[in-house]
């Protein structure tokens, strides 16, 4: 899961995102209502945690109407310092899905991040097949041949990124730009190390491959 952290106290941001690192998430940080914008139109976030007071052209709730005008679904869970219960309703008439009071309890938001990114997916389930390969999103289950698979949270989003693709060869620099935080920083090996991990479980089993190495360009979701 990819979250985008838009807080423009950097201690805060920073410990938002150490945190949800261990959590298996995704963290993308940014300081402003303007660099935020850009970002969720070039990256796909499945929540966006956003402070409520922010410098520059958007504050939280500018930020909150501005991306629904824009057709932007994706759950927002609002922060704030404030706790009165007009704070609370205008920040969720905005267009925020949820709202925490600062300081917080850092398991409670953890937790209100997954509830926000599972109803979101309840909402519009999503289910991949590609040939005898089926990828429930909503589940986080994996089948292939009827033969259910583990993978790991990294694993899951590689795999939903090939099936988002198939046949279509996708380079390194682009998988790293999809599955890592935009500021990681990941080498290819890691890249290789992920896709072999992947290959193990959902190719090596069985009696015959789906992903491909395509020399000097990438990896291929096809069937030979």
């Amino acid at each position: 899961m990819r979250v985008l952290v838009v807080e423009d106290e950097q201690k805060i941001a920073q410990l938002i995102k150490r945190g949800l690192t261990l959590e298996a998430f995704a963290a993308d940080i940014c300081d402003t209502g303007d660099e935020a914008l850009r970002l969720v139109e070039e990256y796909d976030y499945q929540v966006i945690i956003l402070d409520r007071r922010l410098p520059g052209s958007f504050e939280g709730t500018e930020l909150c109407k501005e991306l629904r005008n824009r057709n932007h679904t994706t759950p927002i869970l609002l922060l704030t310092a404030q706790s009165k219960t007009r704070d609370t309703i205008d920040g969720l008439n905005s267009g925020a899905d949820d709202y925490m009071t600062k300081p917080f309890d850092f398991d409670e938001l953890v937790a209100r991040v997954r509830a926000l990114s599972r109803r979101a997916a309840e909402a519009h389930p999503v289910i991949f097949t590609y040939d005898e390969l089926i990828l429930d999103t909503t589940k986080k289950t994996v089948i292939r041949g009827g033969e259910p698979i583990i993978l790991t949270a990294k694993e899951l989003s590689l795999l939903e990124y090939f099936m988002q693709h198939p046949g279509q060869i996708l380079s390194k620099e682009a998988i790293i730009a999809r599955i890592w935080d935009y500021d990681a920083v990941v080498v290819a090996n890691n890249v290789e190390v992920h896709i072999r991990a992947l290959r193990h479980k959902i190719d090596r089993p069985f009696s015959y491959p789906l992903i491909r190495t395509v020399k000097g360009l990438g990896y291929q979701l096809e069937r030979p």
